[in-house]
């Protein structure tokens, strides 16, 4: 392993988490960090925080850093384009009064209480994605999953679901961007170009009466938008902040619990008739292998735990490798959905920035699992694994599974 030093001439490992190589072997990489500094390694852009203590401490420090996907924009080389705008708007990019703003515009269909409320909308939705896929005996389960959030989110905002399809491909590409690969720019700058004419279009239709249900939450964001608690583009940001948001990390967490779950067939089989059951899978899931890795700048410098941090620096916060902290959790590989501190992860942040969509994440995780586990019995991977960049969401890229239709 390659180590650097820092300001005061200490050692710190050097963590490729801007390589395949390292999204394909975390924790050898890890175990090889740690044995150099308990929870920080330099990247090739900047610092990596994965130790549980000084994350927790990070996410919540809105004095010392800010949301650092500023630093990602100058990488690329793409300020004032409108993709840079929609990154550094983005309800996750922004503070202050603008962030309570724009999130007390959507906040009331994230509540728990709503998140309950829209479990037959998710069951009806993976129920029909089962009578499609099922049938087959055998697919990508990492591309069977990537309908369904994304979907649900859909008939939440009140948006035809039709252009799933073509939403998928685009918000992937758009997702390319946090992987920090310059060969991303030309597909994710391609793909806002769809992102935004897709947005512009609902708007539209719906200002002209095209969402058939007002209670649905477009119609509450274009009453938002007419009462001046956003202007248009922020409209048309925040709903496709919502797809973005809707569709890759729940995917992607969903086809890491069922790779987890492909080593512990008796766990799964339980899954198909203990719903309770499927709620601890999630939460030990979210500990043991979250797929999120939000992006902090230091706008103050300042000294955490004897570490100098210069104004600039980009910090990226890795909550999937906190979760693996020895520390915190016992033998942390080890997939447990009865362990006791499950619930202590920090898939979903902390502080003011915390993970807007968290309780709709769970509880489609949760119903998802429960009946894919009714209709495809004792899975089996079906050929190589593939696993998407760390940055941004990781997971599977990949997941070929075989099974026996039920």
């Amino acid at each position: 392993m390659e180590i650097l030093a820092n300001e005061n001439g200490q050692s710190l490992p050097f963590m490729p988490i801007d390589t395949l190589e390292f999204a394909n072997d975390v924790d050898r990489y890890l175990e090889d960090a740690r044995r150099v500094h308990p929870w920080l390694a330099r990247f090739s852009q900047g610092y990596v925080v994965y130790g549980y203590e000084a994350l927790g401490d990070f996410l919540v420090d809105d004095v010392n850093l800010a949301p650092g996907i500023g630093p990602i924009v100058d990488y690329y080389g793409v300020r004032g384009t409108m993709w840079a705008r929609f990154m550094e708007e983005l309800l996750t990019s922004t503070t202050g009064e603008t962030h309570d703003r724009l999130r007390k515009s959507v906040a009331h269909a994230f509540t728990p209480r709503h998140a309950n409320q829209v479990r037959p909308l998710m069951q009806q939705v993976i129920g029909g994605l089962l009578d499609e896929w099922a049938p087959r005996g055998e697919f990508d389960f990492a591309q069977f999953a990537s309908y369904f959030p994304v979907t649900v989110m859909c008939g939440l905002l009140g948006v035809d679901a039709g252009a799933v399809p073509g939403l998928r491909t685009a918000i992937d590409d758009h997702m390319s961007s946090l992987s920090m690969d310059m060969n991303a720019k030309p597909v994710f700058l391609a793909a806002w170009e769809d992102l935004w004419r897709f947005a512009d279009t609902v708007v539209r239709g719906g200002r002209s009466g095209g969402v058939g249900d007002e209670t649905a939450l477009l119609s509450a964001m274009i009453g938002a938008a007419n009462a001046g608690g956003m202007d248009e583009t922020e409209l048309r940001f925040m709903l496709l902040a919502l797809l973005i948001a809707g569709y890759d990390t729940s995917k992607n967490q969903l086809a890491v619990i069922m790779l987890l779950l492909l080593d512990h067939p008796d766990m799964y089989e339980r899954c198909a008739t203990d719903k309770a059951f499927c709620g601890k899978v999630v939460q030990e899931a979210l500990r043991h292998t979250s797929i999120a890795t939000p992006f902090r700048e230091v706008v103050r410098p300042f000294v955490y735990a004897g570490e100098p941090f210069r104004v600039g620096d980009l910090l990226v916060l890795a909550p999937p490798l906190a979760g693996r902290d020895a520390s915190v959790f016992a033998e942390p590989l080890r997939f447990d959905p009865e362990r006791s501190n499950a619930g202590r992860h920090m898939a979903f942040g902390r502080g003011a920035h915390i993970c807007l969509g968290q309780f709709i994440a769970r509880n489609q995780l949760q119903e998802g699992l429960h009946l894919i586990a009714q209709r495809l019995r004792a899975p089996r991977l079906n050929g190589p694994l593939a696993w998407r960049h760390f940055l941004g969401a990781w997971g599977p890229a990949e997941l070929p599974i075989a099974f026996t239709p039920a």
